[in-house]
């Protein structure tokens, strides 16, 4: 994701796009933000002048809306823990002494109890101001706290599941952990532990325990294509960190020891660490490809849609990589994903969704459609572009579980090996 979130990549990393046109005219910033929003690594200037009348709820009551509910087997259970760092200073803050986290844990799970909200509520509320009017919503149009995710809060792990397959999630720039549901609670009802990570003070808002909000940093006066690539390269360091970090945390899980806060029951000695993913989208994704090459822990990767940034971009991956693009996201438009892919030595794919958007690979895809019923002039097009909702979300769904199942599990598929009639709006590249 991006800032809009910050904001939904309503500028251009003219160094990702070829374009020196970071200052185009307000007039036509939009459209063509729009048209490149899938070439771009995940940050995009936030200039409120080019965005779209935040639209509100016609009847004057808030708009609910519902996340698609998850297709494997198993319930799904989840819990948010703090995590702090103490080995480095905070990568963002210099000030700061310790780097602090707030991760999810997703997972198979027995019993009941209460369902998750989507967004905890600090962080809805700072998103409805802050966050969705850049996406033409206004503020208090939508209840954005009253979601529910399909997760049980601290429900006990699913013993028939086994040990389980670990999978990282990343989001996009400035995107909180929040905006992978959609596909992070379907991995987990498939018998995954999906962990899920905010980046502090890059994503709009993190929620701490004790009612405590943090924000993301403001981004600098003047964004130029070069201060735009010092700052992607910034949090593509710091996510990187963060991301090896939290897979220690797991390891540490793996072998029984407690990693801070209150664990569900089973959940110790549960996840197994010789299985290990990472999925991210936008920028998320391009760390997910850096931690694929570098860190031995990890066997295979995903990226949902997102430019590569640092070295990575030119060294590729030798293990099993998955790349899920936008429909104007092509090798020959983004340069990262030629030189990625040419340098790519192991098993990899890649998969164009027709009529998606950058978007399309976040929860803005089920989300937006249901707002623009009653929000008509939301740009649903820019943001999630035209692929139906629902066949959008079972392919991406259907796609990541295959890759992870194949490459983790080591379950035979065919849908990899050419078209499919189940999902006609998905090309495979060669």
């Amino acid at each position: 994701m991006s800032i809009v979130t910050k904001n939904m990549d309503l500028a251009v990393d003219a160094k990702a796009t070829g374009s020196s046109a970071v200052s185009s005219s307000p007039a036509s910033a939009v459209s063509k933000a729009a048209r490149t929003a899938g070439k771009v690594a995940g940050l995009a200037v936030l200039v409120l002048a080019t965005c779209p009348p935040a639209a509100g709820a016609d009847a004057g009551r808030p708009i609910g809306g519902s996340l698609p509910a998850p297709g494997g087997p198993y319930t799904v259970g989840t819990v948010a823990m703090r995590l702090v760092d103490r080995s480095r200073p905070d990568p963002l803050v210099a000030a700061k002494p310790y780097r602090e986290l707030m991760i999810s844990l997703w997972y198979p799970a027995t019993g009941g109890g209460p369902l998750a909200p989507h967004m905890p509520p600090l962080a809805a509320a700072d998103w409805d101001r802050h966050s969705a009017p850049p996406l033409g919503i206004a503020k208090g149009a939508v209840a954005w706290a009253a979601t529910r995710t399909h997760a049980r809060v601290g429900a006990p792990v699913e013993p028939r599941a086994g040990r389980l397959p670990v999978v990282l999630f990343g989001s996009g720039d400035g995107g909180p952990r929040t905006l992978g549901t959609t596909l992070v609670e379907d991995l987990a009802s498939r018998g995954y532990l999906v962990v899920t990570v905010d980046h502090t003070y890059e994503a709009d808002q993190v929620e701490f325990p004790g009612r405590r909000l943090v924000r993301a940093l403001p981004l600098p006066a003047k964004l130029t294509p070069k201060v735009i690539a010092k700052l992607l390269a910034e949090h593509a360091t710091a996510r990187l960190a963060d991301m090896r970090y939290v897979l220690d945390r797991v390891t540490a899980l793996a072998h029984g020891r407690p990693i801070g806060g209150r664990l569900p029951t089973g959940m110790l000695g549960a996840p197994d660490a010789s299985r290990v993913g990472v999925l991210g989208q936008s920028l998320g994704g391009s760390v997910a490809a850096q931690l694929t090459r570098e860190d031995a822990r990890v066997d295979a990767g995903v990226n949902l849609d997102g430019a590569y940034v640092g070295p990575v971009a030119a060294r590729g991956a030798a293990k099993p990589f998955l790349q899920l693009a936008a429909e104007t996201h092509t090798r020959d438009s983004e340069p990262s994903w030629k030189s990625f892919w040419r340098a790519s030595t192991g098993w990899k794919r890649e998969l164009r969704f027709k009529g998606a958007a950058h978007g399309s690979f976040t929860d803005l895809q089920p989300l937006l459609p249901q707002i623009a019923t009653t929000l008509p002039k939301v740009p649903l097009a820019d943001y999630v572009g035209t692929i139906d909702p629902g066949r959008s979300v079972a392919a991406q769904r259907a796609y990541v579980g295959a890759f992870f199942d194949l490459h983790l599990r080591g379950k035979p598929t065919r849908l990899f090996e050419g078209p499919d009639t189940r999902f006609p709006e998905v090309s495979l590249i060669p």
